[in-house]
């Protein structure tokens, strides 16, 4: 009987897989022998590619071979280099400006006014070494993401009688506390990785600090102290933004430009030196003196001895019978300095997620369309760092925690709160406005929104930084009181020397806003001629 054609063999054979050569496992896979002459050009170990052999670890490895070391000099560079410092500054002014506030959603007004007030009155002492607010400690968590890639918040629990509204507190805690070489399993069969300690399904469960600062062991009494304490997960918080799954510990935002930066600042300091030291020799002099005579120089303060000036500015300097005078003539530094310190620049602050406009303030190529467009996109990175990492790894957390303790405390009553905490905990946080060039536009722009139904007068409200609750009623209480008085402002967008025509077409444009537009078309055309004007060095 024949055999279906269904179920009838293959002709074709299938090759075992490819074994790696064990004696050197980065050698290509091979079939039959040979290597592959297909795929992708980047996964090859052609002549040019073959140093290029990067790591196959995972990052929290990464960071146990090379954390510490990574994170010094992190700091170092934010510490004596001010492209970096300008770009932490401008980095943290943008994502937490003056504080990414809550706005309670409990239905009940009254309720809802005594959380907020509670809240109001403990973000001034939550701070446990009492230097900063709630949102000073937000600008903290900023700074160290940039430049450390995290930092650790702790609950501090207080007594009732240490005076506070609610007896919580939260602790700062630096990266250097928690050591990334911190790797074994945990003495109740739990492992630690990077310091954090990870239960049989991968929750974290505790974190194993140091107990004093390692970096305040030359001031300690008692000298470097490497003792750890094991604290629970639910009493910490750690802020860092993961970008790989399974990540552990938090990397410095600064990191892609540490180098850069590095040697670009020893550059600029060597071209500052070298002038520094050109520009102190005047000239050279010579003298009909015998030989054994030394020219008659001062001594200086510190030595006996004559025959060499100081260098200071305008030095003539002394030299032996015989030899000529000349005046110095210092190199230039060239004009291709400015370009390259641009472009090194330009790479500076695109690795660090800072525009190169924003960092420095120089707009001199930057037209007002162009600059926007910038803003715009740096805006849109802000919000995702603002909602993925600020507001969920800091701010929820601390909220719910904070109200709970509340509620037993008894700082605010909320009735069924054991039942369904979930209906008295949920919040909105609003993050602070972003300012723009030209608000004018902006403000009539958000107005179209709003008269023509795309936008709630909510979103616009939330958009600046404000409650827009608290802002109604601050609204009915100021017409309130302008009617007490008996106060009467002119109506807006019409001028007491300027009245509205009532015959006037609404839908007609403003003679104004037309010429403004037109100026400013103006000027972005001129700036756009101006920007690819070639320079001298040919660079544009």
């Amino acid at each position: 009987m024949p055999v279906p054609a269904a179920v009838e063999k293959p002709r074709y054979r299938v090759k075992a897989p490819s074994i790696r050569n064990q004696a050197d496992p980065t050698a290509p896979a091979t079939i039959g022998g040979t290597p592959r002459q297909t795929g992708f050009d980047a996964a090859r170990y052609a002549r040019r590619l073959a140093p290029w052999r990067p790591a196959t670890v995972t990052s929290n490895v990464i960071m146990s071979w090379q954390g510490d070391m990574l994170r010094a000099r992190a700091r170092d560079v934010l510490r004596n280099n001010p492209h970096a410092t300008a770009a932490s500054e401008n980095f943290v002014g943008n994502l937490i400006g003056a504080g990414i506030k809550p706005s309670s959603l409990i239905t009940n007004e009254g309720q809802r006014d005594a959380v907020m007030t509670a809240w109001l009155d403990w973000t001034d002492e939550c701070d446990a070494d009492g230097l900063a607010d709630f949102y000073g400690l937000q600008s903290m968590a900023a700074r160290s993401l940039f430049e450390a890639g995290e930092c650790f918040i702790r609950f501090r629990a207080r007594r009732v009688e240490d005076g506070l509204s609610v007896p919580l507190q939260i602790q700062m805690l630096e990266s250097e506390m928690l050591p990334y070489w911190d790797n074994r399993i945990a003495p109740n069969g739990n492992y630690v990785m990077n310091g954090v300690e990870f239960d049989f399904i991968g929750r974290r469960v505790a974190y194993w600090f140091f107990v004093n600062h390692p970096g305040d062991g030359p001031i300690e009494m008692g000298g470097i102290n490497t003792d750890q304490v094991r604290v629970p997960a639910d009493q910490v918080l750690h802020i860092f933004r993961a970008t790989r799954p399974g990540q552990v510990r938090g990397v410095p935002l600064v990191t892609p430009a540490l180098v850069k930066l590095y040697f670009l600042d020893q550059y600029d300091d060597a071209e500052l030196d070298r002038k520094k030291l050109a520009a102190m020799y005047a000239g050279f002099i010579t003298t009909p003196a015998p030989e054994d005579i030394l020219p008659d120089v001062q001594p200086s303060e510190t030595s006996d001895q004559v025959g060499i000036a100081p260098l200071e500015p305008g030095t003539m300097q002394a030299l032996l019978p015989g030899e000529d005078i000349k005046f110095s003539e210092p190199a230039d530094v060239g004009g291709t300095y400015e370009a390259f310190q641009y472009r090194n620049q330009l790479a500076c602050f695109s690795a660090m997620g800072v525009p190169y406009m924003l960092g420095t303030g120089d707009t001199r190529r930057a037209s007002y369309s162009s600059l926007r467009g910038v803003i715009v996109e740096y805006r849109r990175r802000l919000e995702q760092l603002q909602h993925n990492v600020m507001v969920f790894q800091m701010c929820r957390p601390i909220w719910l925690r904070w109200m709970n303790d509340a509620v037993l405390a008894g700082t605010i009553a909320l009735p069924g709160y054991g039942d369904n905490p979930i209906a008295y905990q949920r919040a909105k946080w609003i993050a602070p406005r972003f300012e723009w060039v030209d608000p004018l536009k902006d403000r009539q722009a958000e107005k179209l929104a709003v008269d023509s139904g795309f936008k709630s007068r909510s979103d616009v409200i939330e958009a600046e930084g404000y409650d827009p609750e608290e802002t109604d009623e601050r609204i009915a209480a100021d017409k309130e009181r302008e009617k007490k008085l008996g106060l009467d402002f002119p109506i807006h967008g019409a001028s007491s020397t300027q009245p509205v025509d009532p015959n006037a077409d609404p839908a007609a444009p403003d003679p104004q806003e037309v010429a403004d537009e037109t100026a400013d078309e103006a000027d972005d055309n001129q700036s756009r001629s101006i920007g690819v004007r070639p320079c001298a060095d040919g660079s544009r």
